[in-house]
Order: C-alpha cells, then structure tokens, then sequence
C-alpha cells in the first residue's frame, strides 16, 4: 500500500472550505499522479444507499401500472377513480418537493435522508393492507410525499458529500437507478401475474419491495450529515468532525480538518433559510432556471407517457377488446408489463449516456441539444398522421423513441442535476424542492388536460404544441443558463 509522503503544509495549516477537503488530492510517497479525489468508503454509502432510494421510486411508480388492472377489479372502480389512483402519487409528489423536501435545509440532510424512507416504508405497508379505494389513493399520496421530498434530499446528500469533479455522473448516475428500479418493477410484475394468476397478485408485488426498503432505511441511520449544512447552520466543530468521517481512509488523508467559518453578512450568525429568499435578486436567476425548463420537459414526458400505451399495444398486437374475465386482465397486465420493459430499457440508455457525458460535455448544452431532440422526436411522430397501417406505427414508434433518449440524455436528467446544484446552500433544499414541485404542476396539469386537448384540437396539433414547449424549454435554458460543470459548491450563489 502506498504510504503518505508527510502532511503537505497545505492540508494543516490555516482553514479550508468544506469541498477544498473533499476534492482534495492526497499526494502519495511513490509520487502517484491522481487525476481526480478517490472516494472513500462512507462517500460509495451515501452514494448507494441514495440510489437505492431511486430504484424504489421507478420500482414502485411502473409497478402501480401493471398493478391498475387488478386493483380496479378488486375494487370495481371506475375510469373517475382510476384518474384519482393516477394523480395521487403525482400530487403527493408535488407536496412532498416543495414541502418536506425544504425541510432538510431547517432540520439537516441526513434526518431528511432518513425520515423521507420511513414515510415510505409506512405507506407501502399499509398500501398492501389496503381494503378500499379511499384507502389506496390515501397511501398512493403518502407514497408520493415520500418520493417528492427525495428528489432534492437524495440529490443534496450525494452532491454535497462528493468530489466536484465527479459530481455530474454520480448523482445522474444514482438518477439512473430510477430507470433500472422502472424496468425491475415492470418486470417483477410480469413475473408475480406468471406465477400467481390471481386477483391480489398486486399486493405481492408491491410487497416485494417492503423488506429491501426497510434494510436501506436502516443503513441510512449511519451516513454523515453534510458539512455543508452543519456550517451554514453554525455548527463548526460538528462539521470539521463530520468531514473526517467522510474523508475516512487507510492511510488517513487528511490528518487534521480546519474549516473556514462561514461568514454571512459580516458575521459568523448562522444563515436562516427563507422560502422568499428564492424570489430576491440573489436567487431569481437560479429559481426560473431551476424550474421552468423542467416544467417545460414535464409536459412533454407525462404528454407522451399518454400516448405509449395506444402504441405498445398497437405494436405487441393489441389487448383483448373486451375484458371478460380474470384471466384477461392478467393477460392485458403481462402484455402491457412487457411493453413498457421495452421502454424503460431505451430510459435507461438514456441515462446511462448522460452519465458519460454530464461532466465532459456540460449540463447547459445537454439540456440544450436534449430539448431539441424532443422537438425534433415529436415532430416526426406527428408525421405517422399522413401514414396508415404498419408505416404509421413505426414512424410513431420511432418518433417517440427518439424523445425518450433524447429527454433522458438533455431534459429529464439535467434538469434534475442542475436543480439540487444552482442554489447556495441555505436554501438548496428548498430550491430544488420548488423546481420539482413546480414541474409537477405541469405534470398533473397534463395528466388532467391531455384527453381534453385530444380530442379539442386533435393528435397533430398536440403534437404542434409539444414541439413548442421542448423548443421554448431550449430557449429558456440558454437565456438564463448558470454552467455548475466542475465548479464547487462553495461558489454557487457566491
């Protein structure tokens, strides 16, 4: 093993920020040259156990789709209530962003980190006991405030414990598990109506997820809080003590941690997060960047995920036109399980490139070319209009193929990542919760409107419009972009 070569005079004497630590390269007695900070053993646990928090989420949320079809025959549900079970993750989500998400910069990342899963290992559970509709659509809420305040906790607790450098690709990265947790649980779903042909299969499926959530609530009890919030809170020697047990190390690297004290308006009190300060000329930049585009590209994915079920089945050879009995629905389910497997693989492509070229290429122009690439997607699916038979399914299929991997390489992930980065430190979490929130507005907004501007204007015009909002979503981007590749925490909202 290589050994230390001395401390430098660097690493001990006078104070550093909490990510000159972090991104800190440790010089080795062989003289070894690393090209980026390794890292370290609790740095890969707070990576992991945040993506696990991802796959659950695209478990859960895909699983519900091939769950629907049971669900509503147990229940004898309507097309109405069908639309409630739809939109209550999606409003849960919407409450949970922007309110417990905001909580982690008042209470801390980790208690955040912790309480989100315990709301959702609690819903789930209940979620499988459940014995009517209002009942379902309750814990389908929970669920969503569950997973609402974990898209800027599960972001914060990665991005503000991890080496600038590699920053990009670990939180896209964990990101990504959500494509992987969507193709697991179309999947598992397949698989539990194969082997258990039954009405309350969908209860087993959701339950398959119960005992994994549990384990991995209990291995976030035992992650560090952020540095970064410990001082912008006042707590200095939480926070130097916190950074060692990050950067913990064989052999140790740094040996000593003295953290600058943060100084806001000339003073060492502590910062107080404020909702409104997302609003002051400070900010404003930050909020509009941080959430238009992404309520932008939420319109144009939730438009689409309309459309994909008409076309996977047109694709697989159609459903039964009528269902008549159990064994119908379980086969509609595992045809319709099938499908959205095809798709999710094309996410997870998806992703996987963004990951690759987040830190290379840039957020900015990412999400700038992602944006362009849905624009161009739709339009040739709008094209399929003028085509009949085989021709009009394929040129369809291909135009909304080209919009998943183009919204999951530009849009759908960066705006993600920029929305937990552009924000100062006091209010990120609250920052990053408000863009999700807001985004989902136009999520429910269109899963309410869709049907309704279907059938007022018809599909072409529709598509007209999606074109639209990804070349506005563009534009936008560009007009107040703020570049975060490579560039340190500590300077964000400097």
């Amino acid at each position: 093993m290589n050994e230390i070569a001395g401390v430098p005079p660097a690493a001990t004497a006078g104070h550093r920020s909490v990510q000159d630590y972090i991104d800190e390269l440790p010089v080795w007695s062989d003289g070894t040259n690393l090209k980026a900070a390794p890292m370290t053993r609790m740095q890969w646990r707070i990576w992991g156990l945040a993506a696990a928090g991802k796959f659950f989420e695209g478990y859960v949320v895909f699983m519900t789709g091939v769950a629907l079809p049971l669900i509503a025959r147990e229940f004898g549900i309507g097309a109405a209530e069908k639309g409630f079970i739809s939109a209550a993750s999606l409003a849960g989500i919407l409450v949970g962003a922007v309110l417990l998400g905001g909580l982690s910069d008042y209470f801390g990342r980790k208690r955040m980190f912790i309480a989100e899963m315990i709301i959702f290992c609690a819903f789930l559970a209940l979620l499988i006991l459940c014995t009517n509709f209002i009942s379902l659509v309750i814990c389908l809420f929970g669920l969503g405030m569950a997973l609402g305040c974990d898209y800027p906790t599960a972001h914060m607790i990665i991005s503000e414990n991890i080496p600038s450098a590699n920053r990009g690709r670990l939180v896209l990265g964990a990101f990504g598990f959500q494509a992987v947790g969507a193709l697991g649980g179309t999947g598992v779903g397949c698989l539990v109506l194969s082997l258990m042909p039954e009405l309350d299969a969908w209860r087993w499926m959701f339950a398959t997820a119960l005992i994994p959530a549990i384990a991995v609530t209990l291995g976030r009890f035992f992650v560090t809080e952020s540095a970064h919030w410990l001082l912008v809170r006042g707590h200095h020697e939480k926070a130097e003590q916190e950074v060692g047990r990050l950067l913990t190390r064989q052999p140790q690297y740094p040996t000593g941690i003295k953290l600058k004290p943060r100084v806001k308006d000339g003073g060492n009190a502590p910062a107080k997060p404020s909702f409104a300060a997302l609003f002051n000329s400070r900010n404003r930049r930050a909020t509009i960047f941080a959430s238009v585009p992404w309520f932008l590209q939420d319109l144009g994915t939730y438009g689409i995920g309309i459309f994909t079920p008409t076309i996977l089945a047109a694709a697989l050879g159609g459903p039964a036109d009528h269902v008549r009995s159990l064994s119908d629905v379980i086969s509609d389910g595992i045809l319709a399980a099938k499908g959205a497997a095809m798709i999710n693989v094309l996410l997870i492509v998806g992703i996987f490139c963004a990951v690759i070229l987040a830190d290379r290429v840039g957020r900015i122009r990412l999400q700038v070319w992602g944006f362009v690439g849905c624009a161009i997607g739709l339009l040739l699916a709008s094209f399929s209009i003028d085509f009949s038979g085989p021709a009009k399914i394929e040129i369809i299929f291909a135009g909304f193929m080209l919009f998943s991997f183009m919204t999951n390489l530009g849009p759908n992930a960066q705006t993600y990542l920029l929305a937990g980065e552009v924000f100062p430190t006091e209010v990120r979490g609250m920052g990053a919760g408000f863009a999700a929130a807001f985004a989902k507005i136009g999520a429910v907004a269109t899963a309410f409107l869709f049907p309704i501007l279907l059938a007022a204007i018809g599909t072409r015009f529709l598509l007209y419009g999606l074109v639209i909002t990804s070349i506005l979503g563009a534009i936008v981007t560009w007009l107040y972009r703020i570049e975060t590749t490579g560039i340190s925490l500590d300077e964000v909202g400097l």
